[in-house]
């Protein structure tokens, strides 16, 4: 039996901290594959705590697939290289216990995000060049190196572009932000599908422009709208997500994908396709980038697919807006910090990256399958291995009530106000991100909150006297 106590964090739930703590006494080499853990009531005598606080800890180092738990033997540990060998293990998320938190659209929590920036910082540290390199002034657009790495990575993923084509962004949002601030002036119209990304509403308020809504359907946006909007008055710049709006999951048609990029040319307006949200190559379309290579940015970042928190992406842009986008981000930030880009740069040359890919998107293939068990009577929409499910009402339900009655079960939706471009009116719908929740159980129990509630009996309505 290991001899074995925890070093806890000061903060945060105790199960947690222990679960947290042999996740790292294992990467560390502290806990070896085959190792007992110690009984549950001595290490609770040990750390002061009950019992059911340290069976909480097992079950959740269990979950995120640091140890595996042996009926009527104990809880031993697999090994640093066997933790994600299991395809669908997920780690807990830093929500407030209690909160299932589907509002945002975040990638599957999985321990091997973490575990990626500690091997790749700890490669910088012992990296002289590198380390020299991060706290020097570098170029606007990115050093050549990173570039091209980053370049080889979209490559790899099947969204093919060259180094010299790219400047990196502090993220997607920085991006579009940097899209906009870079071509367009102050009271210039752009166009959006009708429900877009709120990121792209928010930019195109502080940029001062108007942003003009087209509608769309489950084909993408309609560019019959879209030509007779041209007619009257062209926009600057048009936004799209076509292999999965967000919101509501719709694609656009290849068909559409061409009349575009014609639309773009005839009336020589530019094209942001944003390809942020990942899905696998199989299930995108023809880049607009390649059927309208001179008037279209491509937006790509690692968000979506390796943390959040590294807030490194790739604006992919033509030759002659290189010059004005690299001053977009000197007069901004001077440059995205070295740093973070060299560290994505290694995370994503690991071989652990495309496991951890793997895994996320059969992960999310079986959130969204798990989804449609649950409410596929109410016919959601979203992509076979995307992260968002858009989920219509029925009638006389409204979302601001869904909402409400779900926020009191623990459960937290988005409405569909913030996707709502201009004045256009706000369906009766709800948007849910499925990997907010930090496993397949929670997400159970918030889709179970949520059928239940749209199985209520709706509120008896206000009468006037």
């Amino acid at each position: 039996m290991t001899i074995w106590t925890p070093r806890l964090d000061a903060e945060g739930p105790r199960y947690r901290a222990i679960a947290e703590s042999i996740a790292r006494a294992i990467q560390a080499g502290e806990l070896a594959p085959g190792e007992k853990l110690p009984p549950q009531r001595h290490l609770a005598d040990a750390l002061g705590v009950t019992v059911g606080t340290v069976s909480r800890a097992y079950a959740e180092a269990e979950r995120q697939g640091w140890v595996t738990a042996r009926v009527g033997s104990g809880t031993y540990v697999r090994g640093a290289e066997q933790a994600t060998a299991s395809p669908f293990l997920a780690s807990a998320s830093a929500e407030d216990d209690g909160l299932v938190d589907l509002s945002l659209s975040l990638p599957p929590p999985h321990a091997l995000r973490a575990s990626l920036l500690g091997q790749a910082l700890a490669g910088i540290a012992e990296d002289r060049t590198a380390l020299e390199r991060a706290v020097a002034y570098q170029p606007e657009r990115g050093l050549a190196g990173h570039r091209e790495r980053l370049a080889a990575w979209m490559t790899r993923l099947g969204m093919p572009v060259a180094p010299e084509a790219l400047v990196i962004t502090q993220g997607g949002q920085h991006g579009i932000d940097l899209t906009l601030r870079a071509l367009t002036r102050p009271g210039e119209r752009i166009a959006a599908d009708a429900l877009t990304y709120p990121g792209l509403i928010g930019a195109a308020r502080q940029a001062h422009l108007k942003t003009l809504a087209v509608p769309l359907d489950d084909a993408g946006m309609d560019m019959e709208a879209l030509a007779r909007l041209c007619a009257q008055q062209p926009p600057r710049l048009v936004y799209v997500t076509p292999d999965q709006n967000n919101p509501t999951g719709a694609v656009m048609s290849e068909a559409r994908r061409e009349h575009l990029a014609a639309l773009a040319r005839q009336h020589e307006f530019w094209i942001l396709e944003d390809g942020v949200q990942y899905l696998p190559e199989a299930e995108r379309g023809t880049p607009l980038y390649r059927l309208a290579q001179e008037r279209t940015l491509f937006a790509f970042s690692s968000a979506k697919v390796l943390a959040g928190g590294l807030r490194i992406g790739a604006l992919r842009v033509p030759e002659a807006l290189q010059e004005p986008l690299g001053a977009a981000v000197r007069a901004q930030s001077w440059m995205v910090p070295p740093l973070m880009a060299e560290a994505v740069c290694r995370c994503v040359e690991s071989a652990d990256a495309e496991r951890l890919l793997a895994w996320q998107i059969e992960e999310q293939a079986e959130r969204q399958r798990l989804a449609r068990r649950w409410l596929g009577e109410y016919a959601p929409t979203g992509r076979p291995h995307g992260n968002n499910l858009w989920l219509t009402l029925p009638e006389g339900l409204r979302a601001a009530e869904l909402l409400a009655a779900l926020e009191e079960r623990g459960v937290r939706l988005t409405g569909p106000e913030p996707f709502c471009v201009g004045s256009e009116p706000a369906p009766q719908a709800v948007r849910l991100c499925l990997g907010g929740a930090r496993s397949r159980e929670a997400l159970t129990q918030a889709l179970r909150a949520v059928k239940e509630t749209l199985q209520a009996p709706p509120p008896l309505p206000w009468r006037t006297l």
